[in-house]
């Protein structure tokens, strides 16, 4: 008897609630297609029936996300091998550029091959060069167990490896892109519906992989490796990260509520490293509001990201927003606490029981208007911050920052 626990591998056509079954005619001539897709058709259908004359062989595994959504599924991968039966050095994991610096020591004893994700969504030339790449890779099997992705990134990388096994997370679909999503997946071998959302992505990921297993997967908090090696900052006591930006601006809880938890974080003794991308640097001088204390440093656009890694993974606390180094401060076993807003709720964080290890703490306001997925029709300008996000009270963060630091100590 089927174990309930355990998802079935489903064909595109008996997905229920779905219609990805496609005929050869709709496939020919899909409606519903953007016109990026109709720019990219003919240099992929070269791809696609591009001779690599060997044997096929290992795993490709199309992971085309930020670097928090790596680290959420980094501990599944390590399933893959038995589950697949194939050896780790014949898996390769099809990523992005943006975290490619730390794949090295993150993906150890995987292949990894890290592409422009922008660039491939965009640039022709760059498209067919890096969809040759993953061709030659000649797979025998492709898999994506992306719930949120874009259907011209992803779903058109698992089709161009032309692997004859291929097996996808049911993706999270909205009408403008139902078109490219059916017809993508009108042409795997298999469907995995890993949860209704919001299904958090740790618990989807061990979905995944217990179907393509045969047997149930426990999810497991995110944890990667990562080299010990002393952080390029001064030298000094113990110290607290601070990281207040994000890609998006309505994430970032206000920079002046972080100076005010820099404030007590200092005069508890410890110093503060702010850290960040140079794109999230604040355009007025907010160090200023310390008074030249060489005790608050200011790393944002001073350190490349296995540089940051170095700096979180020492760090006494980390204070963060929603965002990829959340997931990674937490991975590395940093006593991390996340502002969180509403958008997507219970998604990507807080992590669930079970997933949140005791070092990672989360704190929110809670709201009507929640699961929004960030069209938030409320703020007066795109720089600002989400109400959920700016709600959350600069005392409340506090007492739970100052909770970890003396379990820390």
């Amino acid at each position: 008897m089927p174990d309930p626990a355990i998802p079935p591998i489903l064909p595109p056509g008996r997905v229920p609630g779905h219609r990805f079954a496609a005929s050869w005619l709709w496939r020919l001539l899909p409606r519903g297609m953007r016109r990026r897709w109709w720019l990219f058709r003919l240099p992929d259908l070269v791809v696609r029936h591009w001779p690599v004359p060997r044997r096929r062989r290992g795993l490709v595994v199309v992971r085309m996300d930020g670097i928090g959504d790596m680290v959420l599924f980094r501990g599944s991968l390590d399933h893959y091998a038995e589950a697949f039966d194939v050896a780790k050095e014949d898996i390769t994991v099809v990523g992005c550029k943006s975290w490619g610096a730390v794949a090295g020591e993150v993906f150890a004893d995987y292949r990894v091959l890290a592409i422009d994700e922008h660039r491939f969504a965009k640039r022709p030339g760059y498209r067919f060069r890096t969809a040759l790449a993953v061709r030659r890779l000649n797979a025998a099997v492709v898999v994506c167990d992306q719930f949120f992705r874009r259907a011209m990134m992803a779903d058109s990388l698992v089709w161009l490896s032309a692997a004859p096994r291929s097996i996808v997370a049911l993706p999270y679909i909205n009408e403008p892109i139902r078109g490219e999503f059916t017809w993508y997946l009108s042409q795997v071998t298999g469907v995995v519906d890993t949860g209704l959302y919001p299904t958090h992505e740790v618990i989807r990921h061990a979905a995944f992989v217990s179907a393509v297993a045969g047997r149930a997967v426990d999810p497991a908090p995110p944890r990667i490796a990562w080299r010990d090696r002393r952080p390029e900052i001064a030298d000094g006591g113990p110290y607290v990260v601070l990281n207040p930006g994000s890609n998006e601006y309505g994430r970032r809880w206000p920079l002046r509520d972080y100076c005010a938890v820099a404030r007590r974080v200092r005069d508890r003794g410890l110093r503060v490293v702010f850290v960040g991308s140079a794109k999230e640097k604040p355009d007025w001088d907010f160090m200023a509001e310390f008074g030249g204390d060489e005790g608050v440093i200011d790393l944002m656009g001073g350190t490349d990201l296995p540089g940051l890694l170095d700096v979180m993974r020492h760090a006494a606390a980390v204070l963060t927003n929603d965002t990829g180094p959340a997931h990674v401060a937490i991975a590395l076993g940093a006593p991390t606490l996340v502002v969180v807003g509403g958008g997507h709720f219970g998604s990507f964080v807080p992590y669930p029981d079970g997933v949140r290890p005791p070092h990672a703490r989360f704190v929110w306001e809670p709201m009507d208007c929640y699961h929004c997925f960030w069209r938030c029709p409320k703020r007066a300008t795109d720089r600002d911050s989400f109400p959920c996000v700016a709600a959350v009270p600069v005392d409340r963060v506090w007492g739970e920052l100052a909770q970890l630091l003396s379990e820390r100590t």
